[in-house]
């Protein structure tokens, strides 16, 4: 708050112009008491941590032998070698992903702060926060488990940034030579930098909801149109890419002031795209992240808007060459270009649309928004769709300059076989390259490996022509958080195993075989009433693939937080969301104390909440310091083969049931619960595995003999279609005979007796020790 008092006479002093500044003022209306950990330093956590670590004990994956991060190396770390600093090589592995996720945290941290201080700067520190009126009484649960405060207005939102950036500062400074040498207190400082990343995204999403009217917790959202046949190419096209939405808001706003949004096109990818048809859903939405190379060298983007985060760093060589002009909007992704935000909107557009320069720095969205419409509107007639996908008789032709070395497959990530559909498109036949389309994660590896430099994803796109210009599929506009009412509904039967899980889709696209793997899973999950749950590029994923009537997962299943809904919660800072609906069944349903009071929710929903997460194409730091977050509330991630790039997994030993004793709440005895969750951290080698383990990892020790059931009907069936037989844990898994499907019982008894298999009691499980004699549900 600021105050200038113009002039002021007392016994000391006369003022004139005098100005205060007061950082805040905190008027606490909370009744709950305030928990044991608000605020909670780099080590708060850590007994809880030691506990989750010695459950999931990490399994070093390591993506290279030596260290390189001070002048004593490079030092090999093989065997039982340690560096010149004295670290080993477990540490070094989670030091490095301790760094990641330090990335990942700041990347969103430093996102929230950037879109706070503009949306106070427009709407005021006092804008009220409303995340769905009377439906959402907990509106930021994340920040109330954490921090231990009840945000009113965006200006309360500020001290929670403090701490976060603070936090952040500290984890960094961990990894610094000569610091921390133990793999498990790295490992510690992992999960604090995953709680400290989900608290900055729900920042990010709960401020952005409040002020620029997106959905607020409605199951209805709208469908907006997504894919690159919903494009009108004969209008002007603009598109955005990144994950901060003020720029694209600028431009949605420019056009509708100036009565222009009917007649210009405004398309997206990746984040920026969600956020922007949550914004307006006449946008649409080209991909996820993998789309860039396609969609821009396809010539139909007039103009290209990008703003923050996972942007692909050529982009202004891949505009120059189709003659688009490109606007960076982002301090922290300026590509080299001049900064005209001070100059004249029409000297801008002048030199943008002539071609005198490839692109501009313009740092005020209100600017973005007015240079970037005119210049699309200005550009396009001229353009032509300027393209640099080849034709099929180009295509022949370049292909034949393929000399068969080799250097592309073994470039690509997913081992696809580029030289056999070269020499096939050589001799006049596209449909091998065109079938690569799907799988192709759209990075280009391969025509940097190309000794022949030749465009190989170019020609790629260019085969499966056909099929890019059909992509018209529907997403539902991200919904934003839970509402209560929906946590009441559906607590108890999760709780008691009823439902039985919830999965969230969440993540990259570098998917192993293409979108279309999400899109499948997250609907036959829904088909067997789970709750799914997608957010970031596979909620754009999943609604990439239509069924036999024709429809997208988004069309055929409900939005609402339930039994069967496939629920898209927006953007990547939206995932805050999905870790939020688990907090408030504990808070909401359970009635555990929610304020400043981590572990015993943390606790709660490990033991009790039956969710999983699958990042099937994890690719960035973002998303390892996403996962990080849901592992230290308990809650399991699955990825796919790519995954274990992240060089460590926390991987649980069925077979030491010395690991999985609880306590028992009610008695305070130690007892026997079961593997389960079995793993932590689980990279899965096709989908396949993925959606058997996934079934498998949303069995909890606290689940009732009939939800027990139902969860292992699933994982049964599963395991039988998918693999091929019975699974071979059942023994592990069945507590007591009730536990057993009725459909299967003589089956499952045979296979029990041969494994001289006994009864063991069901616990009120809890790890914590304090907690024995809480007795809630």
């Amino acid at each position: 708050m600021n105050v200038t008092i113009k002039e002021l006479t007392s016994d000391l002093a006369r003022f004139r112009d005098l100005s205060i500044s007061v950082g805040s003022f905190t008027a606490d209306s909370w009744t709950e008491p305030m928990g044991p950990t608000p605020f909670p330093s780099l080590t708060t956590f850590r007994n809880w941590d030691m506990v989750l670590l010695k459950r999931y004990k990490p399994f070093y994956l390591p993506f290279c032998d030596l260290c390189c991060l001070c002048t004593y190396g490079k030092c090999d770390l093989t065997g039982n070698k340690r560096g010149a600093c004295g670290i080993s090589m477990p540490a070094q592995q989670s030091r490095t992903v301790l760094l990641a996720a330090c990335i990942g945290a700041a990347t969103h941290v430093s996102h929230a702060r950037e879109l706070l201080t503009w949306l106070t700067g427009q709407f005021g520190h006092d804008h009220p926060i409303d995340t769905g009126g009377i439906d959402v009484e907990v509106e930021a649960p994340l920040i109330r488990l954490v921090c231990g405060i009840k945000p009113m207005v965006l200006g309360d939102l500020e001290q929670v940034l403090d701490y976060c950036e603070n936090q952040v500062t500290q984890l960094l400074a961990v990894t610094h030579t000569g610091q921390e040498g133990n793999n498990l207190d790295f490992e510690s400082k992992v999960l604090h930098a995953g709680m400290i990343d989900h608290v900055g995204m729900e920042v990010a999403d709960i401020a952005q909801v409040s002020a620029l009217g997106f959905p607020k917790a409605d199951p209805d959202s709208p469908l907006a149109d997504l894919g690159l046949g919903t494009v009108d190419m004969t209008k002007p096209v603009i598109l955005v890419i990144g994950h901060n939405v003020p720029p694209s808001a600028g431009i949605i706003d420019y056009l509708r002031e100036h009565n222009l949004l009917p007649g210009v096109e405004v398309t997206g990818i990746c984040c920026t795209a969600l956020d922007v048809t949550r914004y307006s859903p006449s946008a649409k939405i080209i991909g996820p992240i993998s789309w860039q190379l396609r969609y821009i060298r396809s010539g139909v983007p007039d103009v290209i808007v990008i703003d923050e985060q996972c942007i692909r760093t050529d982009t202004l060589q891949e505009t120059a060459a189709v003659h688009a002009p490109l606007i960076a909007t982002s301090e922290k992704n300026c590509l080299g270009l001049p900064d005209r935000t001070h100059d004249p909107a029409d000297a801008i557009v002048a030199d943008l649309a002539s071609g005198k320069v490839p692109g501009a720095l313009i740092l005020d969205p209100g600017k973005v928004g007015e240079v970037a419409a005119r210049t699309a509107v200005q550009i396009a007639p001229r353009r032509k769709k300027f393209k640099v996908l080849p034709s099929e008789t180009e295509l022949a032709d370049v292909a034949k300059r393929c000399t068969q070395c080799v250097f592309c497959r073994r470039a690509c990530p997913n081992d696809l076989p580029v030289p056999q559909a070269m020499k096939a498109a050589a001799a006049g036949s596209f449909s091998a390259l065109a079938g690569l389309y799907d799988e192709c994660v759209g990075c280009g590896r391969c025509e940097s490996a190309c000794p022949q430099k030749i465009a190989v994803h170019s020609l790629i796109v260019a085969a499966a022509g056909r099929t890019t210009r059909g992509e018209t599929f529907r997403i539902r506009t991200g919904r934003g958080a839970i509402r209560d009412i929906e946590i009441r509904e559906v607590g108890g039967p999760i709780v008691l195993g009823e439902i039985p899980g919830v999965v969230a889709f969440v993540g990259c696209a570098n998917f192993p075989k293409g979108a279309r793997e999400v899109a499948e899973m997250a609907m036959e999950f829904a088909k067997r009433r789970y709750i799914v749950c997608t957010s970031g590029c596979s909620a754009i994923s999943a609604g990439m693939y239509r069924d036999e009537e024709g429809k997208t997962a988004y069309e055929q299943y409900s939005g609402a937080f339930e039994a069967g809904g496939i629920v898209n919660v927006g953007s990547c800072v939206a995932n805050a969301h999905i870790a939020g609906a688990a907090v408030k069944i504990a808070s909401i349903f359970a009635k555990r104390p929610l304020r400043g009071n981590y572990e015993e929710i943390a606790d709660y929903v490990h033991n009790r909440v039956g969710a999983v997460g699958v990042a099937w194409g994890a690719m960035s730091q973002k998303a390892a310091s996403i996962a990080a977050g849901f592992w230290r509330l308990g809650i399991p991630v699955v990825v796919g083969p790519h995954g274990t790039k992240y060089r460590r997994m926390l991987l649980g030993r069925a077979d030491h049931d010395e690991d999985w004793y609880t306590y028992d709440a009610r008695t305070g005895e130690r007892v026997y619960g079961g593997p389960v969750p079995e793993h932590l951290f689980f990279a899965a080698e096709t989908k396949e595995e993925a959606m058997v383990m996934v079934a498998k990892l949303t069995m909890r020790p606290n689940d009732t003999s009939k939800g027990r059931a139902i969860k292992l009907t699933n994982y049964i069936d599963l395991h039988r279609r998918l693999i091929g037989e019975m699974p071979s844990d059942l023994h592990r898994l069945v507590r007591t005979r009730a536990d057993i499907p009725v459909t299967m019982r003589a089956e499952i008894e045979q296979i029990l007796h041969d494994r001289e298999w006994k009864e063991s009691p069901i616990p009120d499980p809890t790890l914590l020790a304090r907690m024995v004699r809480k007795t809630k549900v």
